[in-house]
């Protein structure tokens, strides 16, 4: 390759980027200005809709736990843990931890307040929280019900997400957040549904194997575990929900949204200088 095949390659490189910005900046946008009304319904659909990976998981466990070897049957998990999203993202409900990255956009823009930012945070993390908090319940009555999960598989999910402690919670919520950060990074950049599809399990399956904490479908996952009667209290649910949702909202928007505003929309003079050529 000639160096003037690697300026225009650079350079083509830098307007995808700033195109990807501009899509994100203008969806974000969109959604700070939805109603509440419509936000709510949206955000209630999406918490019940991203818990259904959970009702899978513990399917998983509790029918195939002693069949398949310990790694075997995380890695199934894992793959079952995607499923919610993928109703979820490729449904376009509106889900808190795609928005601790997406709104951030405009703010950074200055086209958007840290006012209306939190509103729109507010009200998703709890419609959110409220659909999780009914499948919870719905899980644990008909999975015991009807055979197909025991109290022990929920309690086993809910246990590997309150042991830890908070500082460790914490950290694995942000790598959490910084994974659904880059996932709506990538499904913005992804120019069709199947596309959308592979990045979407890619990345939430690898935020399932790994167990790390998601506040809204670790919500689904602990009391779910409460509702079915397992050793799991109201203090572990807050000292989950309080750690996850702070180390969710510093992955998505740090290392995410802060991180690709400023390499993205602050190139240097080379860089300006090469996409004007």
């Amino acid at each position: 390759m000639n160096d003037t095949e690697g300026t225009v390659d650079r350079a083509d490189q830098q307007r995808t980027g700033r195109d990807i910005m501009a899509q994100m900046i203008e969806q974000g946008l969109s959604e700070l200005r939805r109603p509440v009304s419509g936000l709510g319904v949206s955000a209630l659909s999406a918490g019940l809709d991203v818990s259904f990976g959970v009702l899978l998981m513990v399917m998983a466990f509790s029918r195939l736990d002693g069949v398949l070897p310990a790694g075997a049957l995380r890695m199934l998990a894992g793959n079952l843990y995607a499923v919610g999203f993928i109703f979820v993202i490729l449904g376009r409900s509106e889900l808190f931890t795609e928005h601790t990255t997406l709104a951030v956009f405009p703010v950074l823009a200055g086209k958007a307040s840290v006012r209306e930012l939190g509103r729109l945070w507010s009200i998703v993390w709890c419609a959110n929280l409220v659909g999780a908090t009914l499948f919870a319940a719905i899980a644990a009555f008909l999975g015991r019900g009807l055979g197909i999960a025991g109290t022990a598989a929920f309690g086993a999910l809910a246990h590997e997400l309150v042991e830890p402690a908070w500082y460790l919670v914490f950290g694995s919520a942000v790598l959490a957040g910084w994974l659904m950060g880059l996932l709506s990074w990538l499904v913005s950049a992804s120019r069709d549904t199947i596309g959308r599809l592979v990045v979407v399990w890619l990345v939430t399956s690898a935020i399932g194997m790994l167990g790390l904490h998601h506040c809204i479908v670790g919500t689904t996952e602990v009391l779910s575990a409460l509702f079915a009667g397992a050793e799991v209290s109201i203090g572990d649910f807050a000292h989950f929900l309080l750690w996850a949702t702070l180390g969710n909202v510093v992955g998505g928007t740090v290392f995410v949204g802060l991180l690709k505003f400023g390499h993205v929309s602050q190139p240097g003079p080379e860089t300006e200088g090469q996409a004007d050529t």
